[in-house]
């Protein structure tokens, strides 16, 4: 029972609450960058849940061209401070500069599994409910229609089998895999 007992689980609450977070901040960050419907009751929520953390520091950071750069910098701060928390939990040496670094490629990883996890249950609900209307499908939908449409362009549905969100989640794997490895060799990250 000595420090990996404890340091274990404490890790796993930093990495989960953190997380969850950080992903209310993105996901908050995408939805305005895509105009979503902010009257949408999950939208509303995000914005609940956000905006008092956010509301101070957008007297300092301002947006810019209609892109929200305080949710983004919202979320690599809390990236940021989560790295910061793990590597002293698990006592790892600290330097002050690591972190920030740290926390570009987690963010972007982040980003791709948004999308990633998006398109998977819009195609699983397409299978399941069909033609049904739910908050939550139609932000869904807003979200992935950016990176969907192209491929449903190139790919027509074959047999009534749309066949493009599966060459999606292999081309934003693939993205990931070539893209995440020489970023956290770059940001010398261990995570």
């Amino acid at each position: 029972m000595g420090e990996g007992y404890l340091a274990n689980p404490i890790v796993f609450l930093i990495q989960t609450l953190f997380g969850l977070y950080i992903i209310v901040v993105m996901l908050r960050f995408l939805l305005q960058l895509i105009r979503a419907d902010f009257y949408n009751p999950v939208s509303q929520f995000i914005v609940k849940v956000t905006t008092p953390v956010l509301r101070p520091l957008r007297r300092f950071i301002p947006g810019i061209g209609g892109i929200d750069l305080s949710s983004l910098i919202l979320a690599w701060l809390l990236k940021t401070a989560e790295l910061a928390l793990i590597t002293f939990v698990i006592g790892m040496p600290f330097s002050p500069a690591a972190s920030p670094l740290w926390a570009i490629p987690g963010l972007v990883e982040l980003v791709i599994n948004i999308f990633l996890f998006a398109i998977l249950i819009q195609v699983i609900v397409s299978w399941v409910n069909p033609g049904n209307h739910n908050p939550v499908i139609g932000l869904v939908q807003k979200l992935v229609d950016p990176i969907m449409r192209p491929a449903q362009r190139l790919i027509p549905p074959i047999a009534g089998i749309d066949l493009s969100p599966m060459v999606v989640i292999i081309g934003l794997t693939l993205f990931k895999m070539l893209l995440l490895p020489p970023l956290k060799m770059l940001t010398g990250s261990p995570f």
